[in-house]
């Protein structure tokens, strides 16, 4: 990393974190000042707004590792055979309690073959992307999972896709890359540091692996837009070979 590209990283760091933490300290300041004054009402309220600024400020560190680890080159991945579908329902089960008001419909095809990854790398990978998914698509949507198969597969297929306002094709690049996001109404309503996706990028390539993303509008005002992953599914052989590589 260059020094003005080291410097731009602070700034942007700097500046994503100080509004969860001005808003934290406003709160506790606000309930430590006025208990007594505050309803059992108003005090929840508050402590519900330090409880997601403060979930927000986790997932802004933890983002922040992950892109120092990526920029590292002593980052080591294990890679073993992953089955998919117990991968999915997992991270599925987790953003359900996240997005109670959307659905999840998994469709995995019984000839999805097992994939040679990294196992915790993955399971980032569907969280970042099927969270993604809930957070930027409207209330009371599908989001579709669904995955492809056939027999001595090169690669498995994952597809996650969503019901919102879409991705303009211009920026189907644009997305991936560091602190990007697009401006429309919903992406303003969510909060967000714009490294989700150029992470997730980041992994699935250190796998061998490729992401793509697709948006088409399926009426006035709403888009399904569909990332796909492929990640390796080796032979044995294949396998072999990558063991001695690493």
């Amino acid at each position: 990393m260059s020094e003005q590209s080291y410097e731009d990283f602070i700034s942007t760091v700097s500046h994503e974190l100080r509004t969860p933490l001005t808003s934290i300290r406003g709160f506790s300041q606000t309930m430590l000042a006025s208990w007594d004054k505050l309803d059992d009402e108003s005090k929840k309220k508050f402590l519900k707004i330090i409880e997601e600024q403060s979930n927000r400020l986790i997932s802004l560190v933890e983002n922040m590792l992950s892109v120092t680890k990526l920029q590292s080159s002593k980052e080591n991945l294990v890679y073993r055979e992953v089955d998919i579908k117990p991968v999915i329902n997992t991270v599925v089960q987790i953003v359900k309690n996240q997005y109670p008001n959307h659905k999840f419909e998994i469709n995995m095809h019984p000839q999805t073959p097992e994939i040679f990854v990294d196992r915790d790398k993955f399971q980032q990978v569907m969280m970042n992307l099927i969270e993604n998914a809930a957070k930027y698509s409207y209330d009371n949507s599908t989001i579709k999972i669904e995955s492809c198969g056939c027999d001595n597969c090169e690669f498995a297929s994952i597809k996650i896709t969503d019901e919102g306002i879409g991705i303009p094709e211009n920026d189907y690049e644009t997305i991936f890359q560091k602190f990007s996001r697009i401006d429309n109404p919903l992406t303003r309503k969510v909060q967000g540091s714009g490294l989700g996706l150029y992470i997730t990028k980041n992994i699935v390539e250190k796998m061998n692996g490729k992401i793509s993303v697709v948006s088409k509008q399926i009426n006035n005002e709403k888009f399904e837009t569909t990332f796909e992953v492929k990640l390796p599914s080796y032979s044995v052989e294949h396998q072999a070979e990558e063991k001695c590589r690493q």
